[in-house]
């Protein structure tokens, strides 16, 4: 029996969604630079935007990594997920790992956020009054791995349930 849409559930297609908004979140912006006072942040307005704001392409591997592996965790979800001999086997559990590891790799991106900028440039922000701060996209991003975490314990739980229901009906028979 081959592949098709209409056997994939609703699970798995919520971790593909997952991935693919974490994927658009990386063309946000990622990491912006702003500033304490109002003429400093002019002169940031005056930079080129690319000076200012990065996406996560334009980031650190902390920015771009863990929306990568939510994907490709999404794209596998829907390409085996409606084989019951590969949920039986683990694959809502590999879920989880990949998008507690996807977890795992944001929270220290966000916490490593300054490292993206050298020694002196960070000595120069610090100096002026320009904070480095995360974009839109790192909170959709965060969002998106937070959903990733949250959809797998759910199926989780849900496929446990299930099971303890079918070995109840089973018993009273």
């Amino acid at each position: 029996m081959g592949w098709s849409f209409h056997r994939v559930g609703w699970r798995e297609w919520s971790g593909l969604a997952a991935g693919l908004l974490a994927l658009a979140s990386t063309f946000l912006p990622w990491t912006v630079l702003t500033a304490d006072t109002m003429e400093l942040d002019d002169a940031l307005a005056a930079q080129a935007h690319s000076d200012v704001v990065r996406t996560a392409w334009h980031s650190d591997f902390f920015s771009w990594c863990p929306p990568i592996l939510l994907l490709l965790v999404g794209a596998v979800m829907v390409a085996f997920g409606q084989s019951s001999r590969a949920r039986t086997a683990g694959l809502p559990q590999l879920w989880l790992v990949g998008a507690a590891v996807s977890l795992l790799l944001a929270v220290l991106g966000w916490s490593l956020i300054e490292l993206q900028f050298g020694d002196q440039q960070r000595d120069l922000f610090r100096v002026a009054g320009v904070s480095i701060n995360g974009g839109f996209g790192r909170y959709v991003g965060m969002l998106a791995v937070l959903a990733a975490v949250v959809f797998p314990a759910w199926d989780i739980l849900a496929g446990r349930a299930e099971r303890l229901a079918a070995a109840g009906r089973k018993r009273r028979r």
